[in-house]
């Protein structure tokens, strides 16, 4: 099993159609396959909470939006996430790979890697951290709940994640 591909069948089983991501070098098989996919309208961006107003604008044009980004971006997005996706009852899946923990190489994540489980707790955003056998499902549910509730869920995916197969 690839982790990359894995992620993108929960994706398009979810049926999400538009995906914003930031780059981030766990993402860097998944951002092609969804830029590639003709049912996905794909926007990349430089900026996560430019991410999740670009989201919010898609949902309330009638699509069912996603955003990929690195856990450092949660900090980033926290004014958005509170303020317009929350206020509003705007759904989103997030997608995110969770630096900073177990064997992460680069001492930088470490900060917000400890505390993005946290500050999704804070956001009332439920966190998934599921194994690369249940991704797929687990990215349907999380979606699911979602957009049922007008709510955001994030997935976490850590660095083990991206190294199962």
């Amino acid at each position: 099993m690839d982790p990359s591909e894995e992620v993108f069948k929960g994706i398009k089983e979810s049926g999400i159609d538009f995906v914003v991501s930031v780059p981030c070098a766990n993402l860097q098989k998944l951002i092609p396959m969804v830029d590639s996919d003709p049912d996905i309208i794909h926007v990349p961006a430089t900026r996560e909470e430019e991410g999740i107003g670009i989201c919010a604008g898609a949902y309330m044009g009638g699509k069912k939006p996603a955003i990929m980004m690195q856990n450092s971006g949660m900090g980033n997005s926290i004014n958005a996430l509170a303020s317009l996706n929350r206020l509003y009852n705007i759904p989103l899946l997030i997608i995110i790979s969770h630096r900073g923990i177990e064997g992460e190489p680069i001492c930088a994540q470490v900060p917000m890697g400890e505390k993005t489980p946290h500050l999704l707790e804070v956001l009332d955003i439920p966190a998934y951290k599921p194994h690369l056998v249940q991704a797929k499902k687990t990215i349907e549910k999380a979606t699911k709940k979602a957009f049922e509730e007008g709510k955001q869920a994030a997935i976490l995916l850590s660095i083990g994640f991206w190294r199962e197969s």
